[in-house]
């Protein structure tokens, strides 16, 4: 029934939006509003916190759906639940019951990477110093979706000198004193979806605001990336879909040497090809969705092989399909440039696909 909904949403009210959300290069407000009436802001919330209390593997589908037709309406959607994803991992009750509520209906990013702390989470420097009840924060994050948008933000501090045992997180409310909004990145794709530098200077955030315990930021940041990479990869493997199906269409009716390109063997294996690697893409994201939802052991090896695999599915797949449409694909009259500048970024996000590599090893090694 969600993904009935879902799919009717899409087609009628966000696919039309596609194009101008990327050409506008501004978030998709209108299309947010759709999910607060629809409750998607709020599927991954428990219900005990006034959300809908949806497992990983139904909030897959849901991405994926809307993947299909707009990658930016879909990743808005996706970084809202990473930003939340901290406080439902690692929140105390307190924090739970202070923020989980409100964030059914507001906004939520995840501010972690630095300019010094890319793939290496545990070099970050923003610093926070205790004084009084307050923690007082210092320092810069950059490429933070949602960012310029999000009501409130988690956002990962060094409240000690070690590397790993000295990452903490904390929510940070818009609003805050000495909070600021820096620069807007010019993005190559997921342009309605910009990413922004955050600015923290001598800003003041209540110590209740700490997520955990002093010291669980690294820990939190890995367990959240373990249930947030299948939503990058099953967002990849809508791209794919999307394009899959419009080479298919295209091929169907576009004619050269007197008949359909679709009958040239040539064609037929690429689609056949890019239909093996998306369904393969597909499964995989689900098997890690379903761990996930299952609790087992194995979580961080399947979300990174599955985001690893998804992603570069999704950049193989919306090329080939550019191809097939020759120098039409090239163009914006037609979705397949915009669709492969999309899925370009999710070979980087939450872990480039060699830092994916790198966690499916230890783990094969353990």
């Amino acid at each position: 029934m969600i993904l009935a909904a879902v799919r009717d949403m899409a087609k009628d009210k966000i696919a039309p939006r596609s194009a101008e959300i990327d050409t506008e290069n501004e978030y998709p407000w209108d299309i947010i509003e759709l999910y607060r009436e629809s409750q998607l802001l709020s599927m991954i919330i428990p219900e005990e916190y006034g959300g809908v209390g949806t497992g990983e593997l139904t909030c897959c589908l849901v991405i994926e759906e809307l993947a299909k037709v707009c990658a930016n309406s879909a990743h808005a959607l996706a970084d809202h639940w990473l930003g939340l994803e901290p406080i439902i991992l690692g929140g105390h009750e307190e924090v739970k019951q202070k923020f989980l509520p409100q964030l059914t209906t507001k906004l939520a990013a995840f501010a972690l990477t630095e300019t010094e702390a890319g793939s290496d989470i545990s070099g970050i420097q923003t610093k926070a110093v205790m004084e009084g009840d307050n923690y007082i924060i210092n320092g810069q994050k950059i490429f933070c979706t949602n960012g310029g948008t999000a009501d409130f933000i988690s956002v990962f501090i060094r409240t000690s000198a070690d590397r790993n045992r000295g990452m903490s997180v904390c929510v940070v409310p818009k609003e805050t004193p000495g909070f600021s909004v820096g620069k807007k990145e010019e993005q190559l794709g997921m342009r309605g979806t910009p990413a922004y530098e955050l600015v923290f200077e001598d800003c003041q955030v209540p110590k209740e605001n700490l997520i955990g315990q002093e010291g669980d930021g690294f820990k939190i940041a890995l367990g959240v990336f373990d249930r947030s990479r299948p939503f990058d990869a099953i967002l990849a493997v809508g791209i794919s879909e999307g394009a899959l199906q419009y080479a298919i269409d295209y091929a169907k009716e576009r004619r050269q040497f007197g008949r359909p390109i679709a009958e040239f063997q040539g064609i037929q294996f690429m689609l056949a090809d890019m239909a093996i690697q998306t369904e393969a893409a597909r499964l995989l994201v689900y098997q890690a969705a379903a761990l996930i939802d299952q609790g087992s052991s194995f979580i961080s090896q399947f979300s990174s092989m599955a985001n690893c695999f998804a992603t570069d599915t999704g950049v193989k797949v919306t090329n080939d399909a550019m191809q097939i449409l020759g120098g039409y694909g090239y163009i914006k009259d037609h979705p397949l440039e915009q669709k492969m500048r999309d899925a370009r970024l999710l070979q980087i996000v939450e872990g480039t696909n060699q830092i994916q590599r790198v966690v499916v090893a230890r783990s094969l090694l353990r």
